[in-house]
């Protein structure tokens, strides 16, 4: 077992509301990737719609959760998905997060997608759109493994477990493989073999 220490990272959850199911799905991600992964949530509800005219005096929502960002080894969105788009707040973020020019807090960030919905293709779309902006703003994008999770009310229990142990065990895939890239970026992979 390594000594390394846990890759931080920065979660973006696309729903203002407390009872969302992708809220209740980062938390359950949170717990099932405790051990190779520290997990802190960026909540984005308090920021300002984004204004060019107010990018050179950034308002301090805005300087929070870029600073979030910066401390961060990799970001996880966690989406919903709206009239076949990605909801107004990650937008709002994405963008804020490029401003003032020269300070793109995402470029160079290690960044996955991955959302939850009562329908069959679990936000494939917006999970899509997000990987294009990310992309277009110089993030690395995860590529696989892609989960569109189609949500079920007893998926997630009210202790934050997967019940079901084939999704369990393919989610626990999934954050693995970030904490792979995640410790390959910052470091921590060469740190660990040579302590």
């Amino acid at each position: 077992m390594s000594n390394s220490p846990k890759s931080k990272v920065a979660v973006f959850v696309g729903s203002s509301r407390p009872g969302s199911i992708n809220r209740k799905f980062a938390k359950a991600l949170a717990k099932l990737g405790a051990a190779k992964l520290d997990f802190e949530v960026v909540e984005v509800n308090d920021l300002p719609f984004f204004d060019p005219e107010r990018e050179n005096n950034v308002p301090a929502a805005v300087q929070r959760m870029k600073d979030a960002v910066a401390a961060a080894d990799a970001v996880l969105f966690v989406t919903p998905e709206y009239n076949r788009g990605v909801p107004a707040v990650l937008k709002n973020a994405l963008d804020w997060g490029t401003r003032p020019w020269g300070t793109n807090v995402w470029d160079g960030k290690l960044a996955t997608v991955t959302g939850t919905s009562p329908g069959v293709i679990g936000t494939a779309v917006a999970q899509h759109q997000m990987r294009t902006m990310l992309t277009a703003v110089g993030a690395l994008v995860m590529g696989q493994p892609e989960v569109y999770l189609a949500y079920k009310p007893d998926l997630i229990d009210d202790d934050g477990n997967i019940t079901d142990e084939q999704t369990a065990a393919f989610l626990q895939s999934y954050l693995d493989k970030l904490a792979l890239f995640a410790g390959r970026l910052s470091g921590r992979a060469a740190q660990a073999q040579a302590a």
